[in-house]
């Protein structure tokens, strides 16, 4: 996608919704539900606004405006994803066009799987760094000056300012939050016992997203924050075959968690 889609994008985002809010919050796997914590709510489907449609169970494909504590958001329920099979561009065109409406600042969620027994499904990890283990990156090719510079910097892609406001929130409000590094695989098949072995040696969580629309944002220069709700247990960490209806019901059990810390960071944030 150019940067002319990415433009026309944000334009009908603009004509649709009026000026863009400051904070966007793109929901993973099974967390639409999340969309219940906006007040004064509005909604379109992806299509009305330019944004790619994703087919996969458990995203509505459709963007919600609201308030969160007297502050206006965006929601995404829904991401498209690299195993979808359409070029690495469409997995990142929807945070590139926020960000050009004039979106500040962009929360990544997504449902993972712990690569540690002590890590509890249901509970929540905040990203302090990820390893792209997708063999894919979204700034392959020409770059575009306009989006950012050939050679972005990652060392801090997780913004640490928005880290130590979520750390700060979950503790007042007496959420258990840990922070932990992230692998993003291709899929969409889960992973082996061995690679969730290997996995664990250097990361805590493992999942199918987020890394391209982190690499993107970095690109851009937005400050991000990602949240894994955790989902269900490594391949070989559990007792029973993982299957995509488990990561929905587990979301179920995280899903109002994370709407609370959520709603209170929009609310603090400017």
């Amino acid at each position: 996608m150019t940067i002319s889609e990415i433009k026309a994008t944000a334009e009908k985002l603009q004509a649709r919704f009026g000026p863009a809010p400051s904070t966007a919050i793109i929901l993973g796997s099974g967390l639409g539900r999340l969309t219940d914590s906006l007040e004064r709510a509005d909604s379109a489907a992806y299509g009305e606004v330019g944004l790619p449609q994703t087919g996969v169970a458990g995203h509505a494909g459709r963007i919600f405006i609201g308030e969160m504590k007297g502050k206006r958001a965006a929601l995404l329920s829904g991401r498209v994803h690299v195993y979808e099979g359409g070029p690495i561009s469409r997995v990142v065109h929807a945070v590139r066009s926020l960000v050009i409406w004039g979106v500040k600042r962009i929360v990544l969620t997504n449902a993972a799987g712990a690569l540690d027994v002590n890590r509890p499904t249901g509970s929540l990890m905040l990203m302090k760094d990820h390893i792209n283990y997708m063999g894919v990156n979204p700034l392959v090719g020409a770059n575009i000056p306009e989006l950012g510079t050939r050679f972005p910097d990652m060392s801090e892609a997780y913004t640490p300012e928005l880290r130590k406001d979520a750390l700060e929130a979950a503790k007042v409000l007496g959420i258990e939050l840990t922070e932990g590094v992230y692998v993003a695989t291709t899929g969409p098949s889960y992973e082996t016992p061995a690679e969730i072995r290997m996995f664990a040696t250097f990361a805590d969580a493992v999942g199918m997203s987020t890394a391209p629309e982190a690499i993107a944002l970095s690109h851009m220069g937005i400050p991000i924050m990602g949240v894994c709700m955790i989902s269900n247990p490594g391949a070989g960490l559990g007792d029973s075959p993982l299957n995509h209806e488990e990561v929905r019901d587990a979301a179920k059990v995280a899903g109002g968690v994370l709407a609370k810390l959520l709603t209170e960071l929009v609310g603090n944030w400017t």
